[in-house]
């Protein structure tokens, strides 16, 4: 229940206090909705509050301004609780133009604020939307409190004083925007203002001139008569563990861990990667950790990227290569040679809507088929999948360990969301993480010829030789080789054992990974709902609240999905009714089904948005019942 407190230091005005809050900014690609929601994620992180992000960006590099292709959204769930998802609607919907209102409108909640630019609603801009009449004018938001403010006109008038021309000094209008909504929160300035001043420390009018925007949103929203039904609000800091803390993205946590995985294996990390949509940021991040021993390489195209990915294994450093599912399809026949000379790579992908181009900026976990199965030959690999953003730190660790223990090459499959998403991630202390050294193969002490395939009698892992080692010379390629001397080999007989022994290798990892879990639920329970990947926070909020309800429903989520733990048929058989959220067509629950012989029922979202938590209750709510 909300309360009626004295307002901070930062404001002034009775606050409501509230436990949580949905916020999404939409404004045109050239608005600065990504950096106006980027900074009011700091702030609320300073503050304390737990928090989940979503950019939700156009998939176009510059559409037309005003139109609805055009258009881009951060959204923000944050509140004084543990925050597992960014809110099935929000309660604020920020539109700097009316493409933005028209493309947002149906995610505010009934009874939602919406703050709109009413400086933006010209008639050649609504013509762009697909307005016919303004929709400011003809009472059809009537069903949301609406504060339209001129706030170009604003923006203007508060730089007036830098001399700013016309263009330059629109801009600043993301900067007006913030300050209000920061009003609107109890959220402090001075973080954005320092981030301002660091950020044009060369232009100082430029730097002023926002600074000025963000103190006028502010005291706008201090000293005017916004609405009386509009109150300010303050959301407190959310209880968490002790410890040192940042917000990250998951392309930031997962390249972090890529490099970790790297010094516990006692190796250096050599990135092949070609730019694609969202698996970009990772080359951007590594980009900029050569201190560490990493070594990132752009490469011309996706085959390229992976070849440099296996030579630099086969000289001894841990290859990584990076991309999303058109350019992992590219990479395939590579990753069969990969393979076939079991040299450990980790191939991340980034899942994003298909087929081909698809919906490069939307998210989608439509590539586990082609992780589990998509190669030519009976060339099975581990597949694992990260949660959340901070989940891919770890994640990207066990990539590195499998790859190098099992010498193999590993799937890690993460998507869109989790790329771009942030959320606030505990630093481990790296002292603490278990190393698993490399050790090298040398040349046989009895003078014996040197056998590259002599496997490891418990993983099934060959010999790794570094070039270049005396007496370990040897010849690896995509030709069949002799499970006894490693030499080209065409007889059939042996052919059938270095198939079984690849598999076996790969179907012993379930040895090594822990038994599968519950995350919520009992195994007595009615329904189990079974996810992977980003589908994590939705599938637990959904849980909760129906197991607050009384339904008998357990929630399992799944990390590794190739092996799957040796344990999972076992469990899932204990439950009468299984349910698969995904958001692709039904790709896990026909991997389960095939497996374990299991009656798994999918629940299946290709939108390129997220699950929302009242759609997995639906669902939840009719199987039980059923």
């Amino acid at each position: 229940m909300s309360v009626v407190i004295q307002a901070p230091a930062d404001g002034g005005g009775d606050v409501q206090i509230l436990e949580s809050a949905v916020v999404r900014f939409a404004g045109d690609s050239g608005d600065g909705m990504q950096l106006t929601g980027s900074q009011f994620t700091t702030s609320t992180a300073l503050a304390g509050s737990d928090l989940a992000t979503f950019p939700d960006f156009p998939a176009e590099i510059r559409a037309p301004a005003g139109t609805t292709f055009g258009v881009s959204a951060f959204q923000i769930n944050f509140g004084a609780k543990n925050i597992r998802t960014v809110g099935d609607r929000p309660d604020v919907l920020v539109a700097m133009n009316p493409a933005a209102l028209k493309v947002n409108l149906d995610t505010l909640r009934p009874g939602g604020l919406l703050v709109v630019d009413s400086g933006s609603f010209t008639k050649r801009n609504l013509q762009k939307a697909g307005y016919e009449a303004n929709p400011l004018e003809d009472d059809s938001l009537h069903d949301y409190q609406l504060i339209d403010l001129d706030i170009s006109k604003l923006t203007l008038e508060s730089v007036k004083p830098f001399g700013l021309g016309n263009k330059d000094a629109l801009r600043c209008k993301n900067m007006w925007t913030l300050g209000l909504v920061l009003w609107m929160f109890s959220r402090k300035r001075q973080p954005v203002v320092d981030w301002l001043n660091k950020k044009f420390a060369k232009l100082p009018d430029v730097a002023g001139a926002n600074v000025a925007a963000l103190n006028a949103g502010h005291a706008f929203g201090e000293t005017a008569e916004l609405s009386a039904t509009v109150k300010r609000y303050q959301i407190g800091a959310a209880h968490a563990a002790p410890g040192l803390y940042r917000t990250v993205t998951g392309s930031q946590a997962l390249s972090w861990g890529i490099v970790a995985g790297g010094e516990l294996a006692g190796l250096d990390i050599v990135l092949g990667s070609y730019p694609i949509t969202p698996a970009s940021p990772i080359l951007h991040t590594l980009s900029g950790l050569k201190d560490l021993g990493v070594v990132t390489f752009q490469a011309e195209d996706e085959i390229a990227a992976i070849g440099a990915a296996i030579g630099a294994s086969y000289g001894g450093a841990l290859g990584v290569t990076s991309s999303s599912g058109p350019g992992i399809a590219l990479k395939t026949e590579a990753l069969g040679l990969a393979i076939s000379t079991e040299l450990p790579v980790v191939v991340i992908n980034s899942q994003r809507g298909g087929p081909s181009t698809g919906l490069p900026t939307k998210t989608e976990q439509s590539d586990l088929y082609q992780a589990v199965y998509g190669r030519n030959g009976d060339a099975p690999i581990p597949v694992i999948a990260t949660r959340s953003p901070g989940d891919c730190f770890d994640v990207a660790i066990e990539a590195c360990r499998l790859a190098v223990k099992y010498m193999t090459p590993v799937m890690l499959l993460t998507d869109g969301f989790i790329a771009n998403a942030a959320e606030p991630w505990a630093i481990p202390d790296v002292d603490a993480l278990e190393p698993f050294k490399v050790a090298f193969a040398e040349a046989p002490a009895d003078g014996a010829d040197f056998n590259p395939f002599l496997r490891d009698a418990d993983t099934l892992a060959r010999n790794w030789a570094v070039p270049g080692t005396p007496g370990t010379e040897h010849r690896i390629g995509g030709l069949e080789k002799s499970f006894d001397t490693g030499h080209i080999s065409y007889d059939p007989e042996n052919h059938q054992k270095m198939t079984d022994t690849r598999m076996d290798k790969i179907a012993g990892i379930a040895r090594d990974i822990p038994a599968q879990t519950l995350e919520q639920g009992t195994q007595d329970d009615t329904l189990v709902v079974v996810g992977w990947g980003s589908t994590f926070g939705p599938i637990a909020e959904a849980v909760r609240i129906a197991r607050e309800d009384g339904l008998k429903v357990a929630h399992l989520h799944l990390r590794y999905l190739n092996p799957f733990p040796a344990n999972l048929g076992d469990l899932l058989r204990r439950f009468p009714k299984v349910l698969v959220p995904e958001m692709n067509a039904g790709q896990l629950k026909t991997v389960l089904r095939d497996t374990f012989l299991i009656d798994a029922r999918p629940l299946n979202k290709v939108s390129g948005q997220p699950f929302r938590i009242e759609e997995l209750l639906t669902a939840i709510r009719a199987e039980v019942s059923a």
